[in-house]
């Protein structure tokens, strides 16, 4: 006998486990479909073990170079990888089993395996047959290979295998300097491997993140010991003896590294080649997402898509926000997709956090006249006292209205401060209602009220130049 659903969520990651604490929480009898882990890759491969390795190093370093300025004398560090691994594993067990735990306490219905499409209203797992009135797929993304560098997951590696490493490489060769190459390489780097990173693009985080924030990073990168080539692209490998030698064009010239691992991180693609979609009717476009209307419904009207499978940005937390939605508009509640902006965090050193748009994005928008300032956190009195302090707040407004349009964060805590900036977005706030709000001190978060001083004009704890409106007044 088939097992009947209101709703059957297929993949449990951010977004899958969501949409169905939702659906079940609106009174819709649900199932969740997962071939692999509960809470998919951001809680066992991808967003928690890499940001529990980017924590220990980061107290690693501060241990090995802050501390003695302190007056902090610590001797004789070293790191226990296969134990800091086995605590990085512990912290997805135990984000893994919570979630199981929710999709229980909710009554939610745990299949495991791999569901395939018969119909558009039926699938099998497994051999049994499931059936529902409504689907939502939540399958997700994989990293992306290129030619000549097939995973092996020991010596070739993806982001999985590179956060699963026992061993501290001598040395390795990243191929990508978008948000995942540089994570890891930060963490590779401050355990001691001689990291060479090779980008593509004439600059890290290319169209990713605001230019300057890129450029404070890739600086500290550099200080660090990290080698970066940009312009420069992998063209093939063979392994020699131990090591690989790794063939790149560099700027139009051919080149060999050497390098005892290699990690790719050119991106990501949607699994919409899995789970036999086609059948289903579902239209998918020529980069892979499945085609979804506003409220992520796809061209089979009980099929709904979330997630990186369905459009960018490929973010957890934008497939959180669209788990709920689904489950509401599926239940009969009045909802689209109509979010100003999606907070983005690359989890370097420093860290990098943005709402809203860069400069670029902000004129190809029509606004022509804008205000733009910065804050250095060298000029925040709690950044000075935690020996943080490069980089700076950002902020983009109207000036016409003095709408905020934009903020851009590299230095400590970004991926804490920008919460604050994604709501003043929202909100459709001006620079006058962030400078006006009295913020605590001595706080990391006085970074923005000085900011939108800053931007305004007529900043306190920096000296300024007159405004000079569409340019930066930072000295």
């Amino acid at each position: 006998m088939a097992q009947n659903f209101d709703v059957v969520v297929i993949g449990a990651g951010p977004g899958g486990y969501v949409a169905a604490i939702r659906s079940a929480q609106l009174g819709m009898k649900t199932a969740v479909v997962e071939r692999e882990f509960l809470g998919g890759v951001c809680l066992n491969v991808g967003c928690i073990p890499s940001k529990a390795m980017i924590s220990a190093t980061h107290f690693l370093h501060k241990a090995q170079h802050d501390a003695e300025t302190m007056g902090i004398t610590i001797k004789n560090i070293s790191v226990d990888m296969k134990k800091l691994v086995g605590w990085k594993q512990s912290v997805c067990d135990k984000m893994s089993g919570g979630v199981g735990q929710l999709l229980k306490g909710n009554n939610v219905t745990i299949i495991k395996g791999e569901a395939t499409f018969k119909t558009a209203k039926e699938i099998t797992v497994g051999g049994e047959t499931i059936t529902a009135k409504n689907f939502i797929l939540a399958t997700g993304s994989r990293p992306i290979e290129i030619p000549g560098f097939k995973f092996d997951e020991k010596d070739i590696l993806s982001s999985t295998g590179a956060l699963a490493l026992e061993q501290i490489p001598k040395s390795i060769v990243v191929i990508g300097g978008g948000y995942i190459g540089l994570e890891i390489s930060g963490i590779l780097s401050k355990l001691g491997t001689q990291v060479t990173v090779i980008e593509a693009s004439p600059a890290l985080l290319n169209g990713v993140v605001d230019p300057e924030c890129a450029q404070v990073v890739q600086r500290k990168l550099v200080k660090q010991g990290v080698k970066v080539l940009t312009n420069a692209k992998a063209k093939g490998q063979k392994k020699s003896g131990k090591e690989f030698e790794i063939t790149i064009d560099n700027n139009g010239k051919e080149e060999t590294l050497k390098a005892e691992k290699i990690l790719v991180t050119v991106g990501r693609r949607p699994n919409s080649d899995q789970a036999n979609l086609k059948t289903a009717g579902l239209q998918i476009d020529d980069k892979g997402f499945v085609k979804v209307d506003a409220q992520r419904r796809t061209n089979v009207p009980n099929i709904f898509a979330i997630g990186d499978i369905a459009c960018q940005p490929m973010l957890a937390h934008k497939a959180s926000h669209e788990g709920v939605l689904v489950a509401e508009v599926i239940s009969g509640k009045n909802r689209v997709y109509d979010v100003k902006t999606v907070p983005a965090v690359v989890f370097t050193d420093p860290e990098i956090a943005s709402a809203g748009l860069m400069e670029s994005e902000a004129k190809a928008k029509g606004y022509t006249d804008l205000k733009i300032a910065k804050f250095p956190f060298a000029a925040n009195g709690r950044a000075v006292s935690i020996m943080e302090t490069d980089g700076f707040v950002k902020m983009i407004a109207d000036a016409k209205t003095n709408i905020l349009l934009g903020v851009h964060i590299v230095g400590p805590e970004a991926s804490n401060l920008i919460s604050e900036a994604a709501l003043a977005i929202e909100m459709g706030s001006r620079l006058e209602d962030l400078a006006l709000t009295i913020h605590p001190h001595p706080t990391l978060g006085e970074t923005m009220m000085e900011a939108a001083e800053a931007t305004l004009g007529h900043a306190i704890h920096i000296i300024q130049r007159p405004l000079n409106r569409g340019k930066d007044t930072h000295p």
